[in-house]
């Protein structure tokens, strides 16, 4: 009996240890892909079943609550804006000169056609407010020696309920990432890569989406230029500033 008490106790405590360190490793990952807020240009290249389609925009954001895209090319989508303030989202289309919000189901929709739903750019959130954490393995992804992150929802507002992340150990920057259903089944996979030294943190610059429902040869999400904890107007956040 004081045996079995002994390796019930080592195992309680071997994975208190996997959890704290889970967490340690979530808190390094977070200190280089969070940031009060960032003003960013990308290039969004979706590679769709006939042809690829390039995107081009500018975003400016505070923290994980106001965020406000303008879209600058092709012409076609050239003006159009996106305006997150909390849980709310705005599309001004300047072609209807109309604002409509996207709520509801029409989160899940997807954004311009791209493996991003309205709901993956919606939720900024810390991934350690999110989701629960346990270090489930590692593996050597594209050369680098990385952690398995194992992540378990701990909210209900949450698109996806549980997902792996592959971490790498020296830069603490997910390289890949599996996201599932409650049900257990795959969604999407994202891969992360040309990870640079940016202000002092490490951080990815391009990333790829493939939604697994969806057909297609994915998105890629490239970030052209990036800058942490600039000052930005708070008019830049208000609905008056998508018919700007």
């Amino acid at each position: 009996m004081k045996k079995i008490i002994t390796i019930f106790i080592s195992a309680y405590s071997l994975l208190s240890a996997s959890a704290q360190n889970a967490d340690e490793i979530l808190s390094r990952v977070e200190k280089n892909m969070s940031s009060d807020n960032r003003i960013f240009e990308s290039s969004m290249i979706i590679h769709g079943i006939r042809n690829d389609r390039t995107i081009t925009s500018k975003t400016y954001s505070v923290g994980d609550k106001r965020s406000f895209t303008e879209y600058l090319s092709p012409a076609r989508e050239q003006g159009t804006k996106m305006l997150k303030l909390e849980n709310q989202l705005w599309i001004y289309s300047p072609s209807t000169d109309r604002t409509i919000q996207i709520s509801g189901h029409m989160l899940r929709q997807s954004v311009m056609g791209s493996d991003l739903s309205y709901e993956d750019m919606m939720d900024d959130r810390k991934i350690s407010e999110v989701y629960s954490a346990e270090i489930a393995g590692s593996e050597i992804v594209d050369g680098r020696s990385t952690w398995i992150l194992s992540l378990t929802a701990k909210v209900n507002n949450v698109a996806y309920y549980s997902r792996k992340m592959w971490i790498d150990k020296e830069r603490f920057v997910p390289l890949q990432e599996e996201l599932y259903a409650r049900s257990g089944q795959l969604l999407k996979r994202t891969t992360l890569s040309d990870v640079r030294l940016v202000e002092s943190r490490w951080f990815p610059m391009k990333i790829k989406y493939k939604d697994l429902l969806k057909q297609g040869g994915g998105t890629e999400f490239i970030i052209t230029s990036v800058k942490f904890n600039q000052s930005i107007p708070d008019y830049i956040f208000t609905k008056a500033a998508l018919k700007q």
